[in-house]
């Protein structure tokens, strides 16, 4: 089984059985971030090709930087399972997918290496450019399945990634430890606006006023990418602050 390959970056190449036609004619406007949480990259590559694992992705990084592709980009792969990102829940269809070598959170979260990172962001600027993805759509998986995924986690560095012209990224407001916000339950006029701040940047969250246990997940899923000093689901103020950063950032940006 062999495809051509339709990126220009030096790559190895492993088709994945789990892909197909993009539904509805759908093109990629996403680009999600995702960590293998394997042991290795080549278990990561093996069974991200079977069949049986009902799942797949377009690329695996690997910790030294390697870029395997796994799935053409005009096909539709199987990485973002049930998920939502403005309005849309057919996230598969309209995005490309990017495993990143990590054991994850259940085995020791490592760091991700500099070679990795930096075959990431090339991979990333490129496939970012011939798409036309807009940097608010570059996007963690928990971004896009909140409370179902954490990766690629914490400790990704999405700042690097920012300086590099990937992705929407303010200045975290700092963390004040005596500060521990509003937690589960609470309501007001201040979950209100947060939870309204984030369903305008495309989070999958109702604007009821109360910190309902679906509000506490998309914290969370906003802290790991844009806080992630402290990642808890509670409403403090340093998370309220980068996220009023993080709307107004993509407005200026839209009326641009």
């Amino acid at each position: 089984m062999t495809f051509k390959a339709d990126t220009p970056l030096s790559h190895d190449v492993h088709p994945a059985d789990n892909r197909e036609a993009r539904r509805g004619g759908a093109k990629p406007s996403l680009l999600i971030l995702h960590y293998t949480g394997m042991s290795s990259a080549a278990k990561a590559i093996d069974w991200l090709g079977r069949s049986e694992s009902g799942v797949s992705c377009h690329y695996v990084v690997d910790e030294a930087g390697r870029i395997t592709q796994l799935v053409p980009e005009e096909q539709r792969a199987w990485h973002a399972g049930v998920s939502y990102w403005r309005g849309e829940r057919d996230i598969n269809s309209h995005s490309i997918g990017i495993e990143i070598h990590n054991p994850g959170h259940e085995h020791g979260y490592p760091e991700f290496p500099p070679d990795q990172m930096a075959a990431v962001i090339a991979l990333s600027k490129d496939i970012v450019r011939r798409h036309h993805i807009a940097p608010e759509n570059v996007l963690a998986h928990s971004d896009v399945a909140p409370g179902r995924k954490i990766d690629p986690g914490e400790k990704f560095n999405w700042l690097l990634l920012a300086k590099e012209g990937l992705g929407l990224w303010v200045r975290p407001s700092p963390v004040k430890e005596d500060d521990l916000g509003l937690g589960s339950g609470a309501s007001g006029p201040r979950v209100l606006r947060a939870q309204e701040h984030l369903a305008s940047y495309g989070y999958d969250v109702n604007a009821t006023g109360t910190l309902d246990p679906g509000t506490e997940k998309v914290l969370k899923s906003f802290q790991l990418h844009f806080r992630p000093r402290r990642v808890d689901g509670r409403l403090d103020r340093s998370t309220e602050v980068t996220l009023e950063r993080l709307v107004e950032a993509s407005r200026k940006r839209a009326a641009a």
